[in-house]
């Protein structure tokens, strides 16, 4: 029978580990900023994540379906783990140079892009359906919590004990992650696909599995029209994460910066405690998109004029529904696709998610400097669009902020009224899953 109380145990490890990673990519950024005084070397980081997931997470999922998830997940960290130990290992003889780190970055990610979709898995595993959406919004508080803990405690251990010494603490969190996922006991069959459709081992054939995991997932059009609302999601959370910065530095300064960071980080860690403790609707789908549309809302106030007040609470009205709208998604995916092949659809859906992402690294610095900065200045621009957007740095930006919030608003629109959408409604409905247990659904 499922619990809540073992995830609750895997989780808390979780978290720690996530908190020790921040701290320690927290120092790593500030290091090589001090070392090359380059701003430009942080995209190379970004990249050498985002490739390595994107290519990566189609063959992780055939992995994930054919071993027991629990061992899956603890590899994936111990390999993370291997990694840190690498960095430290090359901090402390001195011989440390960005390449290594773009490395080890690249090899984190790879299994980052493991561990993801397994934890995934195995949460649909082990918690009660009606559960989903709290496990999520608890996956996400753990993650905006070290997002805003890290930044700090690791400027004060970067002071004390330099870098080395937070990578060993985030050596540590490892160690704690795979001792909680050892530790917590259940039947084995809990962590492993039941009757999975994986080729019998002495043939085993990746090609095979890979088409069967695509395979079912094309058969459900109410997940593949949701996945295609997911990329464009990240598509533009991705540009908007890069372009932020500038666009609030165009006419305020770091002070201004900083307090919008902090409000949005607030938000994200709000909106996941609110979900946390509720569970989110009973329509979830619904409920996605009527967040979305409250985003959307977001996105065109933090565009439409260049007033701190107004950048600083769209932002926290933005994030607190990213809460929201990511892990009630996430609990979909989990109560739709079938437990034998959810690590092969995990991972698909994680690989064009990251495709989507890297996309938007890769031509968001272009699209600012040779389009969107000049248009801020433009005379054209300044006598229409000026008007309501302002003129000025990151203006041009900002209006590119109020095209993301109208095209999230139609977005959502159109997955509202696509008939497929209307069906996964239906088939995610209590109703439907009652009758489908007794055989009155088929």
């Amino acid at each position: 029978m499922k619990s809540f109380k073992p995830f609750i145990l895997i989780w808390a490890g979780q978290v720690v580990s996530v908190l020790g990673s921040s701290l320690s990519w927290f120092a790593i950024g500030v290091w090589i900023y001090q070392k090359t005084g380059s701003a430009s070397q942080f995209a190379w980081v970004a990249l050498c994540t985002a490739l390595p997931q994107m290519l990566v997470s189609p063959f992780a999922g055939v992995l994930i379906d054919r071993y027991n998830r629990r061992w899956v997940m603890a590899l994936a960290d111990g390999g993370a783990a291997f990694g840190t130990l690498l960095l430290a290992v090359f901090f402390l003889s001195g011989r440390i140079q960005v390449w290594n780190i773009y490395l080890i970055t690249a090899m984190s990610a790879a299994c980052n892009a493991i561990q993801v979709p397994a934890y995934s898995a195995l949460v649909a595993s082990i918690v009660p359906h009606e559960q989903l959406g709290r496990a999520n919004g608890m996956i996400q508080f753990g993650q905006g919590l070290a997002d805003i803990l890290a930044p700090a405690i690791a400027g004060l251990l970067v002071l004390t004990i330099k870098v080395p010494g937070i990578l060993m603490i985030d050596l540590t969190t490892f160690f704690v992650a795979a001792l909680m996922l050892v530790l917590v006991r259940m039947p084995r069959q809990v962590f492993l696909p039941q009757a999975a459709p994986i080729s019998p081992a002495p043939k085993r054939d990746w090609r095979a599995d890979l088409r069967a995991g695509w395979n079912a997932l094309r058969a459900q059009s109410g997940l593949l029209n949701l996945l295609r609302y997911q990329t464009l999601f990240s598509f533009l959370w991705s540009l908007f994460g890069v372009l932020v910065v500038p666009m609030i530095l165009g006419f305020s300064g770091p002070e201004g910066l900083g307090l919008v960071l902090s409000l949005a980080g607030a938000g994200l860690l709000t909106g996941s405690l609110v979900l946390s403790a509720w569970g989110g609707p009973r329509r979830k789908l619904t409920g996605i998109l009527a967040f979305e549309l409250v985003s959307a809302l977001a996105f065109c106030l933090m565009g439409l004029r260049p007033l701190l007040w107004l950048v600083a609470v769209a932002a926290l009205l933005a994030h607190s529904t990213l809460a929201f709208v990511s892990s009630l998604s996430e609990a979909i995916w989990q109560g739709r696709v079938e437990k034998p092949f959810q690590g092969r659809v995990f991972a698909l859906k994680q690989a064009l998610v990251k495709t989507a992402t890297l996309l938007a690294y890769s031509i968001a610095g272009g699209l600012a400097d040779r389009v969107l900065e000049p248009l801020g200045y433009a005379g054209a621009f300044a006598g229409t669009l000026g008007a309501w957007f302002g003129v000025g740095g990151g203006r041009g930006i900002a209006a590119l902020f109020f095209l993301i919030g109208l095209v999230k608003a139609v977005s959502v629109l159109w997955v509202y009224f696509s008939p497929a959408t209307h069906q996964l409604e239906q088939d995610l409905s209590p109703i439907y899953q009652s009758a489908k247990k007794i055989g009155a659904v088929h």
